[in-house]
């Protein structure tokens, strides 16, 4: 038996185990999230997008793509007049097509960016735009570096790697999303700032608690985060979340229950959901999916 050679082989794993664990320390955004629910943007959350971003020093990038405003001239001075409003450095209003996605020129836009606010609208749309390209890529990376990445409403839903769109295979003639089944609820791949979580906005303003029970059971290994309107959830380093805002947040857990999907058809059942109902002050640990803390 070779010594030298068993010895040489575990030097060389333990070498590649480091290498390995160095890179995905490196790879550990060191960013945060602010992901609101939609409606109003209070004060609060605002502020706290700006102190993120690095207060009077903040130069904030607003990507608008996902409304039907995003061409207009009112939409654009609406926007840099509200983030002006809080004595920020710069506000920069960055409508990107496509065709320009993965231009070196508009990628270096960003060069001193410390924040990113999504407009709402329509998340399809966004993603359309800039869905895998050079400006996707550029974002992650200001998002592992330290920069704030928020967004409201289309912008919040495209947070998550399955992204709601809105839609549904199988609508009601008269009304949507009434049931739940299996095989309905229409997702695309978003941008994936939570890869392991599932984002929804206008949550209890609009009952959307059946697409969301859907999902989550069609995909139990992905807790939801259900954001109201006029409410945000503050995403550390660290993966824990603060609500912060007026309303709440629902967040529905099916790790541990168990799913049934219906031979025939798409009925769909379970037992075991967690869920939790949070309010302003609450926070939650996405590693352990714990409540930390229910209240002030």
């Amino acid at each position: 038996m070779n010594f030298m050679n068993i010895s040489t082989r575990y030097v060389a794993l333990a070498a590649i185990a480091s290498c390995l664990a160095s890179s995905s320390l490196a790879q550990s955004p060191k960013g945060h999230l602010v992901v609101i629910g939609g409606g109003n943007r209070g004060k609060e959350i605002m502020q706290k997008i700006v102190e993120l971003a690095g207060g009077p020093d903040a130069v904030i990038a607003i990507l608008p793509m996902a409304s039907s405003y995003a061409d207009s001239t009112e939409n654009e001075q609406n926007y840099l007049r509200e983030f002006r409003g809080y004595g920020i450095k710069e506000a920069k209003y960055l409508n990107i097509k496509r065709a320009v996605a993965n231009s070196d020129s508009v990628v270096r836009l960003f060069d001193d960016v410390t924040g990113v606010f999504f407009g709402g609208g329509d998340q399809a749309v966004l993603t359309a735009a800039i869905g895998k390209t050079a400006i996707e890529k550029r974002l992650h990376e200001l998002y592992n570096a330290g920069a704030v990445i928020s967004g409201t409403s289309a912008g919040a839903a495209v947070m998550s790697k399955v992204m709601l769109t809105g839609e549904e295979k199988r609508p009601d003639r008269d009304s949507s999303f009434t049931k739940i089944e299996a095989d309905n609820i229409i997702t695309q791949e978003g941008f994936g700032f939570l890869e392991d979580v599932i984002v929804d906005q206008h949550f209890i303003r609009r009952r959307r608690h059946n697409r969301i029970l859907s999902l989550v059971m069609e995909h139990p290994k992905l807790p939801a985060i259900a954001i109201d309107e006029a409410t945000a959830v503050w995403v550390k380093p660290d993966r824990t979340f603060e609500v912060i805002g007026v309303s709440g947040v629902i967040v529905y857990d099916a790790t541990r229950a168990q799913v049934v999907r219906d031979a025939v058809g798409f009925g769909i059942r379970s037992s075991g959901i967690v869920t939790h109902i949070l309010r302003p002050g609450s926070r939650y640990d996405l590693n352990t999916r714990t409540v930390l803390q229910l209240q002030p």
